[in-house]
């Protein structure tokens, strides 16, 4: 299965909407695009995961690296995910304490 990136500006927050599958063959798109985000001032982001059914410990490294560059521009970076499986990856990683997790879209953008 591949991976889908999309992203969409709300105010000052870009919400970045991911589906698929995240694994060591596709995580370079999702790299790309936030890389391309931040590095066109975008630092304030929140990405969509509910639709992701599958990331790895790549797709985690993605993820971290993205977190050290938004920060490295006092930005935020927030993860929407609802589903348990995926979050018991953060879980099991510890990465609950890194990020910012949230159920849903509309938490994460009131947040």
């Amino acid at each position: 299965m591949d991976v889908s990136v999309t992203s969409e500006h709300v105010g000052d927050r870009t919400v970045v909407h991911v589906s698929g599958e995240i694994d060591v063959y596709t995580a370079s798109v999702l790299r790309e695009q936030l890389a391309k985000l931040v590095e066109s001032g975008r630092t304030d982001l929140v990405v969509d995961l509910t639709a992701v059914k599958f990331m790895d410990s790549t797709g985690l490294g993605v993820l971290v690296g993205v977190l050290k560059k938004v920060r490295g521009h006092d930005g935020r970076l927030q993860l929407v995910i609802d589903s348990e499986r995926l979050l018991k990856v953060f879980r099991i990683t510890a990465l609950t304490q890194v990020f910012t997790i949230h159920e849903t879209l509309a938490a994460a953008l009131a947040g």
